[in-house]
């Protein structure tokens, strides 16, 4: 009974899966990108990543480098699901690379295999801290996932607040 039950999940996330192109037309940090789809503004959120957050070491750079690689280029996405917020979680590929795993192999962002199965951004990651790319120059480099922990976020006050 479990494995009909695992079976009926898969299906239903293929279900959700589809790939199209869209021009990305803005880089909101490391793992996340707005593109144009028919005249929808779209949030995607790359998979199986977790770049710095923007106030955080390595946040801005990791943003640009992002930007380099896809900012004002059509890209391929391949949709898994949508999230909380509501962004396609997909994969990016730009002139055949897979851009997710190039963050990671530049060292832009941490493979996130809480989520994932896909032993090549473990691999990826550890030669990006051989080779101390990026983040990995750092001495002890924090994820964003404990940096997000210890800084919670906060809402901006409203103009008219005291």
């Amino acid at each position: 009974m479990k494995w009909w039950w695992v079976a009926c999940c898969c299906l239903a996330l293929n279900v959700q899966a589809e790939t199209f192109d869209a021009k990305v037309i803005a880089v909101l940090d490391g793992d996340t990108v707005l593109v144009l789809r028919e005249q929808q503004k779209t949030k995607v959120r790359l998979v199986n990543i977790d770049a710095p957050e923007k106030q955080q070491p390595w946040g801005k750079r990791s943003r640009r480098a992002l930007c380099q690689l896809v900012c004002k280029r059509e890209v391929q996405i391949e949709t898994q699901a949508v999230d909380q917020y509501k962004r396609l979680l997909a994969t990016l590929y730009v002139d055949g690379i897979n851009v997710n795993r190039e963050q990671v192999r530049r060292g832009m962002a941490w493979e996130y295999s809480h989520y994932h199965a896909d032993k090549a951004y473990l691999a990826l990651q550890s030669e990006a801290q051989q080779a101390k790319s990026g983040l990995w120059n750092d001495a002890n480099p924090q994820p964003p996932w404990l940096w997000r922990r210890e800084h919670p976020w906060q809402p901006k006050p409203s103009l008219g607040a005291p």
